[in-house]
C-alpha cells in the first residue's frame, strides 16, 4: 500500500513539473505581457528621424511647370539590364530608375546649378526645403516642388527571425517592431527578451538590450527607432542551442515529459493492482 502511494505522489509530482514547465515557456513566448486590455497610457521613446550620413544614397526630383527646368535640375533615368538570354545574347529585361546622389565623405552632394549642398545631419525634408528656397531665392525656378527619397538606407535583421536579410528604409521613423515585422516575426525558438540592437553613432558602437515580453521596456527604449546600418539580432533561446548536440535538448521536450509520465502510470498498473 505504502509503495502504491509513493508511485502515484510521484507521477503527481511530475505532473506538476511538467505544468509548471509549461506556464513558464507561455511567459517566454508572449509579448509585451504587462499591457493590459482597455486604455493603456505610458511615455513612449522620443521619436529619433533618419538624418543623413556620408555614404548614403539619396534622390532629389524637382517639379516644376515648365518641363524644361525640370530637366535641368533632374538626374537622368537609367536602364539596367536584369537578365541575357543565353542563347542570343540578348538583354531579356531591363528596369529603369532615377539615378542618386550619394553623399561623401564630407557631407556633401554636387546638386546641378546649386553647386556643392552639405547635406549630412540633415533630415529628407530639410534637404528638399533647402533646396526649393534656394531655386526660388536664386530666380531658378518660380514654383518647385522638391521630393527627397532614399535609395540606399537599411536594416539588417539577423538570428531566429523567419525571413533574415537586410530591408529597406522608406520612411523617416521606423521603429524595432517594424523591423522584426518585415523580417517575418521570430520563430519559436527566439528569445524574446533580449533582443540585441547594435548601432554606431559618431564612429562609437553601441548596444542596445530590449525584452519583447515587457511593452514598457520596448517602447520606452532608445534603440525603439532604428537608424539606417542598425543591426538588429535575436539569439536562439536554450532549446534551439542544445539542438546543436545530440539529444541535447531531450530533457526539457514536451515529448519526453509526456513519456516519462505515461510510463510511471503504466508501471502502477502493473506492479500495484
Amino acid at each position: 500500500m505504502m509503495n502504491r502511494s509513493i508511485l502515484r505522489a510521484a507521477f503527481l509530482l511530475l505532473s506538476g513539473v511538467f505544468l509548471l514547465a509549461s506556464c513558464s515557456s507561455y511567459k517566454k513566448v508572449v509579448y509585451f505581457q504587462d499591457i493590459s486590455s482597455g486604455l493603456y497610457e505610458m511615455p513612449l521613446a522620443t521619436p529619433k528621424e533618419i538624418t543623413l550620413r556620408p555614404g548614403d544614397k539619396i534622390s532629389i526630383l524637382v517639379n516644376s511647370r515648365d518641363p524644361q527646368l525640370m530637366d535641368l535640375f533632374n538626374l537622368p533615368y537609367v536602364s539596367r539590364q536584369l537578365g541575357m538570354s543565353s542563347r542570343t545574347g540578348v538583354a531579356t529585361a531591363m528596369n529603369q530608375g532615377i539615378m542618386g546622389y550619394t553623399i561623401d565623405e564630407e557631407g556633401y552632394i554636387d546638386f546641378p546649378v546649386l553647386g556643392k549642398i552639405k547635406v549630412e545631419g540633415m533630415k529628407r525634408e530639410n534637404v528638399a526645403e533647402y533646396i526649393k528656397n534656394e531655386l526660388i531665392n536664386n530666380n531658378l525656378v518660380k514654383d518647385p516642388v522638391v521630393t527627397v527619397e532614399y535609395m540606399n538606407l537599411c536594416i539588417s535583421v539577423m538570428g531566429e527571425v523567419n525571413k533574415p536579410g537586410r530591408f529597406n528604409i522608406d520612411r523617416d521613423c521606423i521603429t524595432v517592431i517594424d523591423a522584426l515585422s518585415m523580417a517575418g516575426d521570430l520563430t519559436i525558438y527566439g528569445q524574446r527578451n533580449n533582443v540585441l540592437v547594435q548601432r554606431v553613432e559618431d564612429g562609437v558602437m553601441k548596444a542596445y538590450r530590449i525584452d519583447l515580453t515587457s511593452g514598457e521596456q520596448v517602447y520606452t527604449s532608445p534603440a525603439y527607432y532604428l537608424m539606417q546600418d542598425d543591426v538588429v539580432y535575436v539569439e536562439p533561446n536554450p532549446v534551439k542551442a542544445r539542438q546543436s548536440t545530440v539529444n541535447g535538448n531531450n530533457l526539457l521536450s514536451t515529448s519526453f515529459w509526456i513519456s516519462i509520465a505515461s510510463l510511471i502510470a503504466s508501471i502502477i498498473n502493473i506492479i500495484i493492482p
